[in-house]
């Protein structure tokens, strides 16, 4: 019986993979962390060693308080000049002091900290920097998010983090950035435990308005629980983190299918979907993602044997959208001729 079932599983994944797989973009045409329209202008113009385009975008978003996109993009250009630093060193020789430039420029120097190994001591060594870039900027949450990333690698106390976050809370009380900031802050990874992390991301999805991307916190908060599948925390149910997901698919439902603004949520609510075998609400995410795969959170390290594996962040979202298809069409009837929407399945499945 089991050999007949293999048979028929192989039989049913040749014959409806091609039309379970018809939805998704082709694989050439996903693009990873692409570029929305104000951004891509200002990449290309500081390939060219020219950051005038940067310098004008960002005070477009400083100006006129577009603080999530302000926060997108100081952290897509501190990632360029991680690998092309010229274009940023022009900027702060013709315009020194701008805290535009500031904040790109200690984005950059938080992240080559954090890569180091004396993470703390390097983290520590920026404090002046990170008072510069807050004080330059007295109404922007994002030098805010800023000082509580570099707070939690720092080492600060409970105190100093809370302190941090009431500033940042201040300047905009559901700002994304500071939230997930927040939520490392209180994860069993760093200060916390996966339930003070789920409890305080409910909290802030139940605050924050329809179309905020803090709806998604708590897969945030799930996203870190099932990255440690042997921590088996008693106060985390697996229907907490499935609810977790249901908050996350109301929210995508809002932006039309295919829109980059919330790209990243949905690469995250598509993973924890896949981790929770919920295939066909995975497929449908992966439709609503279109061509903009992120590299988080495919692109995160994974525990492997006693080591870590980074690997290609495109490849792994291509191949979690291909078993998606193939658990699919494994599950579909073998004489259906309908699109075999085959429901929730798996741990979870409900």
């Amino acid at each position: 019986m089991s050999l007949f079932r293999a048979l028929v599983g192989a039989v049913r994944s040749v014959r409806h993979a091609p039309r379970l797989a018809a939805g998704f973009v082709p694989d050439d045409d996903v693009l990873l962390d692409a570029p929305d329209e104000r951004l891509a202008p200002a990449l290309v113009a500081a390939a060219l060693a020219d950051p005038e385009p940067a310098a004008k975008l960002l005070a477009t978003t400083r100006d006129s308080g577009e603080w999530e996109d302000r926060d997108r993009y100081v952290t897509r250009l501190a990632t360029f000049a991680y690998n092309r630093g010229d274009w940023l060193t022009h900027w702060l020789s013709v315009a020194p002091g701008d805290p535009d430039a500031m904040l790109v420029t200690a984005q950059l120097a938080v992240r080559q900290a954090w890569e180091s190994p004396a993470r703390a001591e390097r983290l520590r060594e920026l404090g002046p920097l990170i008072h510069a870039v807050v004080e330059g900027t007295p109404h922007d949450p994002v030098p805010w998010r800023l000082a509580l990333d570099h707070a939690r690698g720092s080492h600060a106390g409970h105190s100093v983090f809370e302190s941090l976050w009431e500033q940042a809370v201040r300047r905009s009380p559901h700002h994304y950035g500071c939230h997930v900031a927040a939520l490392k802050y209180l994860s069993a990874q760093w200060y916390g435990s996966h339930r003070a992390a789920f409890d305080f991301a409910e909290q802030a999805a139940d605050d924050a308005a329809p179309d905020s991307l803090v709806r998604a916190l708590p897969v945030r908060a799930a996203y870190d629980r099932l990255r440690v599948p042997a921590d088996r925390d008693p106060s985390v149910p697996e229907r907490r983190i499935d609810r977790a997901a249901d908050r996350a698919l109301a929210l995508s439902a809002v932006f039309p299918t295919g829109h980059p603004w919330p790209a990243e949520v949905r690469n995250l609510l598509a993973y924890v979907l896949v981790e929770r075998a919920r295939w066909e609400e995975a497929r449908d995410e992966f439709d609503r993602i279109g061509v903009h795969a992120t590299s988080f959170p495919w692109g995160a390290p994974r525990a492997a044997g006693r080591g870590v594996v980074r690997e290609d962040p495109l490849r792994r979202f291509l191949g979690a959208r291909d078993r998606v298809g193939g658990e699919l069409s494994r599950r579909t009837p073998l004489w259906d001729t309908g699109r075999g929407r085959a429901g929730r399945g798996g741990p979870g499945g409900h």
